[in-house]
């Protein structure tokens, strides 16, 4: 897939410490490369490190090892990203697993949309930020009616498209979601779903999508990494990658797939895997054009 790359994080590293003495590691040389209005998925079991992984993307967390660059500058050194801090702040947005822990209790919807644009200095381009804020729930679903009520009388479906119609108030180049449809119920979390596709298709942003429900991201992404254990053990087109996953682990998620139909989804069979810990080094090999999978002791796929 040709185009510019926009955000390329390269061997990030991370452990959090439990004891004087230990830690546990949640970025293991990680990289990955998302280029200007792609949908990336970054999928993987609960532990796996892909929330370590957008907060260092989003600066929320300094990796203790390796670089994440967006449009070519470096975010995790200092000097660079006080230089560039406003245009970062402006052009990144960040969307949470947990709505209702992301929207201030004590702030009305309408002041929680337009509460970015007031931080930037950013002139409403529909002429007040309440406007704007209007305009804004009515793109992502939502009735204007809805400004003046509180995040706790909203449900958690109304309260996620607060968050995005908040995010997207500042028209950003990169969106990061976070799990952000873990915590609704299904015939939400397809709505949800299908909002940011429209929203992506209508806006052209790059979008790094975080989940493990690899139904959703097969229908939302355009490629899709694969982590275990803090590293990338398998990156390709998304269609490829449900059609031919090639390492054990890969294998062993799209296995796990419900089926909708009940005879066929109790003569399913699910792959397993047994985990462990990943050799150090591993040869990151192309399989076919754009298909990429973690050689563990390099042999063939």
């Amino acid at each position: 897939m040709a185009g510019e790359v926009l955000l390329d994080a390269q061997g990030l590293a991370h452990a959090f410490p439990l004891t004087r003495t230990m830690s546990v590691k949640a970025l293991d040389g990680l990289s990955f490369q998302i280029r200007r209005g792609e949908v990336y998925g970054l999928v993987g079991e609960s532990g796996c490190g892909k929330s370590t992984a957008a907060r260092c993307v989003m600066n929320l967390l300094r990796p203790q090892a390796g670089r994440v660059l967006y449009r070519g500058i470096d975010t995790c050194d200092p000097k660079a990203f006080r230089a560039n801090r406003r245009m970062l702040q402006r052009n990144r947005q960040l969307i949470f697993q947990d709505s209702a822990a992301s929207l201030d209790p004590r702030m009305r919807v309408g002041d929680i949309i337009a509460e970015p644009l007031r931080l930037q200095r950013v002139t409403p381009p529909r002429g007040t930020c309440r406007d704007e804020a209007a305009f804004q729930m009515k793109y992502v679903g939502l009735d204007p009616g809805y400004l003046d009520k509180y995040p706790g009388e909203l449900s958690g479906g109304q309260r996620q498209r607060v968050a995005i119609a908040r995010a997207l108030a500042m028209e950003p180049e990169l969106l990061v979601a976070d799990e952000p449809i873990a915590s609704l119920d299904v015939s939400i979390q397809a709505q949800i779903v299908n909002l940011f596709k429209h929203l992506q298709a209508e806006h052209g942003f790059s979008f790094l999508f975080i989940a493990h429900d690899l139904a959703m991201v097969e229908f939302l992404c355009s490629r899709v990494g694969v982590m275990y254990r803090g590293r990338l053990v398998e990156e390709a087109p998304a269609r490829e990658l449900f059609a031919r996953p090639l390492h054990p682990y890969t294998r062993a998620l799209v296995s796990a797939i419900p089926i909708p139909d009940p005879r066929r989804e109790r003569a399913r069979k699910p792959v397993e895997f047994r985990g462990g810990e990943l050799p150090p080094g591993g040869l990151w090999t192309e399989a076919s054009p754009g298909h990429f999978v973690l050689e563990e002791r390099g042999d063939a796929p």
